[in-house]
């Protein structure tokens, strides 16, 4: 009935009588308070993962997210929870039905489930189609932590509704400073741009692509408003108090998939309408949106630290079983069997039935129920999640490690890597940063719902619970009956490795190390922060508005950057004139060109984008090391001799631009670079290589020496090849003492 009329309202301009408006806040009052729960965020982010469950059900320290969700909701006096499920729609269903949530009092969740969605559009609109939403609503997703009290939200939006019937919508926000070098906030989202007029909290305008840099308002804008407040230092918890015109909304434009980038912006450039969004900002509670894999580190964190209170691990509540608060923040479960030697770190949770072997240490890290931990194991910032087995002697640092995984003797996970389900490494394997490993091989298609066809499929899956006993099975009988993309995984992730490592585009690098659990690396923090100071410099030199402020009547455009597109940034020029000496490189090998030949064109080159000589030897090599990876090579030693046979034949190509230490140096830079991102396989045969540039004369030992000696004040993440060639350094010392 409410819907009805609300429909009529917006029928005629947003408009209504204020005797309807009286009617409709009545009804309001006697129904209860409702919510929406999207079960889905129809997106790819936390991929490989929800290839096989609903990120929803993934466990945020030893909990269910959703199981967060919903506590708060109900904490907060929702008495009616609607969650809809799209992808692995029954997972969650099931979830619903086998936990205590339908046997609340006074507290209804009710799970509505569709296979045909794909956005957060659909969903309303289908969510309108039932017609059981019958007066104000809250609109939340499934990753959500909060603690906030609904009251006061609640109570603003509802005078403003009684005030003006085009006040549909309050988005809940907090404060949140984004870093000045990455942009990003401590969640890993995007910097966000929000105009607000300060007396009415009205949203105005909405921005979370700060790289286009520019923020333009409507002079119209300011006509309506006294003064308007831009904010980058805001948070959008994605929690929405709605009237029923916002599914109504949905419902007449079929084009709206995304709740910010479609509905919000929508209504803020829509004239016609008059719809109004406000907003309400928290202080002194929290709230949170998991939205990739470092705001999922984040929010862990704040949970054991205990900012999310009641919420934390030592309490008590539906779908939390509660461990035992010690000193430093350490939770432990009732039953954990810890070796006297082993040492668990702060911030450090262990889940029931986790045993840990001795000399294993854990620190800043999740370790979930029913886990095997061997001796003279290394666990730091990880997320070890429910029934892991880690054989002895493995060192693991900030990754996530999914049920059922076995990591055998000696493995190293670097930083940044994710085992989806019941993937097994190898013993002795490195899984380099970044690495994403799956039974699953990487979908072809990068489509949010292509979750659902893997809902109910087993295609393109590897049972690895059929290959126990690996590695002795796997070289015995067991290798007959291996498919050929079975073979191929195993391979992947070491000798008795089961699992598909999945290959990272060239322009999704960047992707990887923002939104990763694993702390940004400090050489990426300084190759961005001139950039950044750059632009800092342009908008202070332009006089524009600082980062947030108050905006008058005379300041209409707030840019960032108002330079041209001659401005390209550096690094931008040197991708271009990588590809281009690639493609040099290449046509080179197919035609037999000459080296002075392409010398030359390398020299033209290098003048028309104004770079130096050090650049023109790192991109060579990398066009060097990516014509062996090309080639066939069936084995880590095939590789190498690959790479010999490259380097040997243009070894005189390689040394015209290596005229001193320093370019020398750039090289070894570069290759560590192509092992940590752009190729990968590199990784496991990083000293071979080394070794073969020395033998080669064409790294020098003075430059070897040199960048280990650099390489000692640097992060731990950024010393691991350092700490391979540890043996082929020490000899080089030795020898180069004994020549003195």
């Amino acid at each position: 009935m409410v819907a009805k009329k609300s429909g009529r309202n917006r029928g005629g301009g947003g408009g209504g009588t204020a005797a309807a408006t009286e009617v409709s806040v009545e009804e309001l009052a006697r129904v209860p308070l409702q919510a929406i729960l999207l079960a889905d965020s129809f997106a790819t982010k936390f991929r490989p993962i929800t290839l096989e469950r609903p990120k929803v059900l993934l466990p945020l320290v030893n909990v269910p997210m959703i199981d967060y969700t919903l506590a708060w909701l109900e904490s907060a006096g929702v008495e009616e929870v609607f969650v809809f499920c799209c992808a692995h729609a029954k997972q969650v269903a099931e979830h619903l039905e086998n936990s205590q949530w339908f046997a609340q009092p006074n507290f209804s969740v009710t799970a509505i489930e569709s296979n045909n969605a794909v956005g957060a559009g659909d969903a309303l609109r289908l969510i309108y189609e039932q017609n059981v939403i019958r007066g104000d609503f809250v609109l939340v997703s499934g990753d959500t932590v909060s603690n906030m009290s609904l009251a006061e939200a609640l109570g603003e939006h509802k005078e403003r509704r009684r005030k003006d019937s085009n006040a549909i919508m309050t988005m809940v926000i907090t404060q949140s400073k984004t870093s000045p070098t990455t942009r990003q906030s401590r969640l890993g989202t995007d910097e966000l741009f929000m105009a607000i007029d300060p007396d009415t909290k009205q949203l105005l305008y909405y921005e979370d692509k700060s790289d286009k840099g520019t923020v333009s308002l409507d002079k119209t804008l300011l006509s309506d408003h006294p003064s308007i407040y831009l904010h980058n230092d805001k948070q959008d918890c994605y929690i929405d108090i709605c009237s029923p015109e916002v599914l109504s909304t949905f419902a007449d434009n079929f084009d709206y998939q995304h709740l910010r980038r479609h509905f919000l912006k929508g209504l803020l450039d829509d004239d016609i309408m008059g719809y109004k969004i406000f907003t309400h900002e928290i202080q002194s509670n929290y709230a949170a949106r998991i939205d990739n894999f470092r705001s999922y580190d984040t929010v862990s964190k704040d949970i054991i630290q205990r900012w999310t209170y009641p919420l934390v691990p030592d309490v008590q509540f539906v779908g939390n079983s509660s461990a035992k608060l010690d000193r430093q923040g350490m939770y432990r479960a009732s039953v954990v069997g810890q070796s006297r030697s082993a040492q668990v770190g702060p911030f450090t949770v262990i889940g029931s039935g986790t045993t840990i072997g001795s000399q294993s240490q854990i620190s800043n890290s999740v370790v979930g129920e029913g886990c095997k931990i061997g001796a003279n194991v290394s666990i730091e910032g990880c997320y070890i999640w429910h029934n892991v087995t880690i054989e002895d002697g493995c060192q693991l640092k900030h990754a996530i490690v999914c049920d059922g995984v076995v990591i055998k003797s000696g493995v190293i996970l670097e930083p940044g890597v994710v085992l989806s389900y019941k993937v097994v490494v190898g013993q002795q394997f490195i899984v380099p940063a970044y690495s994403k490993v799956s039974l699953y091989q990487q979908p072809i298609k990068q489509d949010s719902d292509e979750e659902l066809e893997y809902a109910d499929s087993s295609s393109g899956f590897m049972d690895a619970s059929s290959l126990s006993g690996l590695p002795d099975k796997l070289k015995e009988e067991s290798t007959i009956q291996l498919s050929e993309s079975q073979l191929q995984a195993a391979s992947e992730v070491g000798s008795g490795g089961v699992g598909f490592i999945w290959s990272t585009s060239e322009g999704s690098h960047e992707e990887e190390w923002r939104h990763s659990v694993a702390p940004i690396p400090a050489a990426k923090l300084l190759e961005i922060m001139h950039t950044s100071n750059n632009e800092l410099e342009v908008v202070q030199q332009d006089g524009n508005l600082p980062p947030s402020g108050e905006l008058e009547r005379d300041s209409v455009t707030a840019n960032s950057n108002d330079y041209d597109d001659d401005d390209v940034d550096v690094k931008d020029d040197y991708e271009v004139f990588e590809n281009e000496v690639e493609a040099t490189f290449k046509r080179a090998l197919e035609e037999n060109i000459k080296e002075d030949d392409v010398i030359l064109e390398v020299n033209s080159l290098r003048l028309s984008y104004n770079l130096a000589t050090a650049d023109c030897s790192g991109a060579l090599f990398y066009s060097m090391m990516k014509s062996a990876l090309s080639a066939p090579h069936p084995s880590p030693s095939d590789l190498v001799k690959n790479a010999a046979t490259v380097i040997t034949k243009w070894k005189k190509l390689l040394k015209y631009y290596l005229p001193s230490i320093d370019e020398e140096i750039e090289v070894i830079l570069k290759f560590e670079e192509m092992c940590l991102e752009s190729a990968k396989e590199y990784s496991t045969v990083f000293v071979q290589i080394l070794h073969l540039l020395y033998d080669k004369d064409i790294i020098q030992e003075e430059a070897i020496l040199n960048w280990a000696s650099e390489k000692e004040g640097a992060d731990e993440t950024d010393k691991l090849f350092v700490k391979q060639a540890e043996k082929f350094i020490q000899w080089l010392n030795e020898a180069s003492e004994e020549e003195d």
